[in-house]
């Protein structure tokens, strides 16, 4: 099984449960706040760890206590951290609010995440998938991405969260993945058009995910049925797994499979209990459960 290399984002994220997200000059009463590891980069190299894959991380954290958090929380992992890079400043971090529903919204302050060097970015030997998303500068992703090329290996780009992209980046992606809010941004970049020379992922929550390649809808998968505690982060866990399992089993039709299965899963835990899910669980839970 060859290597991932996710390079991206750390935050020290803060959630509050609250009944409802507040709208525009609203104050909401929440009942408990949660102080967890974020940042799209980091959930998803964990992610990848967790579901099995061989991963290397590359981001960047501050000197303050929100690094020290970080780096703790990824030192409980197998991820080789040799990447790993070090500022002065303050470390990523991010506010989000679920509602009583298991929705969310969130904000991030983005800090040392926006000065990752690229020219310090550490390349295993037998790298199989780059891994990166839209919470660092497009600079370094684009950087990354021509090196990975380089080393022939598979550029995927979860574009989160949505913004528009340069055709420089766009032209060095093999996969894209988008939920509903990003791929109505690509609709602009002529999504059809994309998908003639790559692969784009469209994940549509409960409502499952669409593939498509060579500008046509190939396939559609519904999602698993599941009482949800909350969507925070499913996304992160299923492009993780995503990758993880494609890595085991070269088939991208099968990795979706698995992916679905283990954001189910994620969704369906309570945020303390998110960690222990292990691949022999996500491929049980597979078997018994149908779409």
């Amino acid at each position: 099984m060859k290597s991932l290399l996710v390079v991206g984002s750390l935050h020290w994220d803060i959630v509050v449960n609250a009944p409802h997200i507040p709208g525009c000059d609203e104050t909401v009463l929440g009942h408990s706040v949660n102080y967890v590891f974020g940042g799209k980069g980091g959930n998803q190299a964990v992610a990848a760890d967790q579901n099995g894959a061989m991963t290397y991380f590359t981001g960047r954290i501050g000197k303050d206590q929100f690094g020290k958090q970080i780096l703790e929380r990824l030192r409980e992992t197998s991820i080789n951290l040799e990447g790993l890079q070090y500022g002065t400043g303050a470390s990523g971090m991010s506010v989000a609010i679920i509602d009583n529903n298991g929705d969310y919204g969130a904000a991030v302050v983005s800090g040392e995440n926006l000065l990752i060097d690229a020219n310090a970015i550490i390349y295993p030997g037998d790298l199989g998938v780059l891994l990166l998303q839209n919470e660092i500068d497009e600079k370094v992703n684009i950087a990354a991405a021509r090196r990975a090329k380089e080393l022939n290996a598979s550029v995927w780009l979860n574009a989160a969260p949505a913004r528009l992209l340069s055709s420089d980046l766009l032209e060095l992606v093999d996969v894209l993945i988008v939920n509903r809010v990003e791929a109505a941004i690509f609709e602009k970049q002529m999504l059809k058009t994309l998908t003639k020379r790559l692969t784009v992922i469209k994940t549509l929550g409960k409502s499952g995910v669409v593939v498509y390649k060579r500008g046509q809808e190939v396939y559609r998968k519904n999602a698993f049925s599941v009482e949800v505690q909350s969507t925070h982060g499913a996304g992160d866990m299923f492009t993780g797994a995503l990758a993880a399992s494609y890595l085991v089993n070269q088939s991208l039709e099968r990795a979706i499979d698995y992916a679905q299965a283990a954001a189910a899963l994620h969704v369906s835990c309570t945020p303390e209990t998110r960690r222990n899910i292990t691949p022999e669980q996500v491929r049980a839970f597979t078997r018994k459960t149908k779409i």
